[in-house]
């Protein structure tokens, strides 16, 4: 793979991992530069190898600066950023990085759960506020996990792994998929649930699935509807799956119990409503940020970036390249 490889790399990477680029390629960091990505893009027509994160559009008209453009490497498991129908027709490999960041998400999911359930930010504040005068019966009063129903909307590699944390904590986990896990149902005990049954019984709704078009606004206001007046929300998936605006005012008024928010609808945009609220636990988007996972991911992205541009298939493909993609890419 000759060294003179443009690669551009919209943000900043793990610094041990993004040396050893520089060191292989002619990398060309967007963050903090004088141009944006278009520009950047315009004036390195030879880039061959676009490093993106979630928060990059990589609409049709970027795909339109890169005509020599082999691979557009997602450093995110998800990648509803990217215009994979153009991406497909130009075959042009789409890569992202699953599997690395699924414990450090699980891990994070039941943080939120735990400081949701137990007003552990709340608390925070009123200690810090100087309003903590002693111990009290009915000081700060949450809901004990133990024996509560959570209800996983999502059973991929996520949405298994916090059911699995759920269950040490003596939890009951029902779910929904699109597609019934009965290995998991026999093993764990796990059972299926339609979505309105799943809303219903849950005292705990956890968000795991990816966004599209089609479960925009998942929960909404019928769903808000059947969930119990002490029910919990969490989404550490995609902020567009919740209603936010909607979300906000059942919260106010107490419709629901409380929520803890990894994503927004409009990220970095917060619904302001949302920041004046007590019984919601905001996120800044930092689910997989574990230098353990955060470092992998850039490896992950590192491989198959090296892959795509030494002419070989990479490997993390998206599933679409998977079922649908042509053999070869775009050399």
């Amino acid at each position: 793979m000759p060294s003179e490889c443009l690669v551009v790399l919209t943000r900043h990477l793990p610094s041990e991992v993004q040396k050893r680029m520089e060191k292989h390629w002619d990398l060309i960091l967007v963050e903090g530069g004088k141009y944006s990505l278009i520009e950047t893009l315009e004036r390195n027509p030879g880039t061959r190898a676009l490093i993106s994160f979630l928060s990059d559009p990589i609409h049709r008209e970027v795909l339109d600066r890169c005509p020599l453009l082999q691979i557009v490497a997602n450093y995110a498991v998800g990648y509803n950023n990217i215009d994979v129908e153009t991406a497909l027709e130009r075959k042009i490999w789409v890569t992202h990085t699953p599997d690395v960041l699924t414990k450090a998400t699980a891990d994070h999911t039941m943080a939120l759960m735990l400081a949701v359930s137990r007003r552990i930010v709340e608390g925070d504040r009123f200690v810090r506020s100087g309003k903590f005068s002693g111990w009290a019966s009915d000081l700060m009063l949450g809901r004990e996990l133990s024996g509560s129903v959570l209800g996983v909307i999502g059973m991929g590699r996520i949405g298994e792994a916090v059911s699995r944390r759920a269950s040490a904590f003596g939890m009951r986990v029902v779910y929904h998929s699109r597609n019934r896990k009965p290995e998991l149902e026999r093993k764990f005990g796990y059972v299926f649930r339609t979505l309105p049954e799943l809303l219903r019984e849950s005292d705990v709704i956890s968000l795991h699935l990816p966004y599209s078009k089609d479960l925009h606004h998942l929960i909404d206001a019928d769903e808000f509807s059947l969930m119990k007046p002490d029910a919990i929300l969490l989404n550490v998936a995609r902020g567009p799956l919740v209603n936010e605006a909607l979300l906000a005012r059942m919260l106010a008024g107490k419709r629901i119990a409380g929520a803890g928010l990894d994503v927004y609808e409009e990220e970095p945009r917060v619904h302001p409503d949302l920041l004046l609220l007590d019984n919601v636990v905001l996120a800044p988007h930092t689910g997989s940020a574990t230098r353990t996972a955060r470092t992998r991911m850039a490896e992950m992205v590192e491989e198959s970036v090296t892959r795509a541009l030494s002419g070989e298939r990479p490997g993390n493909l998206i599933p679409q390249w998977r079922r649908l993609g042509p053999p070869e890419a775009n050399v």
